[in-house]
């Protein structure tokens, strides 16, 4: 139904900002932080729905 259209290393990328943005929230104890499961998500899910509205597509490169 929904193709990916996160490839290999734009997941990496999301992960790791995902991770920081996690972490700065934790030390600033601010539930912003919480921000920071998006990126995760999307990485994991490998569909990015503003890609999709900008028709970009990552994967197609990882093959």
């Amino acid at each position: 139904m929904f193709a990916c259209n996160i490839g290999k290393t734009d997941k990496i990328i999301r992960i790791i900002i995902g991770v920081v943005i996690l972490a700065v929230g934790y030390a600033f104890q601010s539930w912003l932080g919480l921000i920071g499961i998006i990126p995760i998500l999307t990485a994991l899910f490998g569909r990015c729905g503003l890609y999709n509205i900008l028709k970009i597509n990552t994967a197609k490169n990882d093959k």
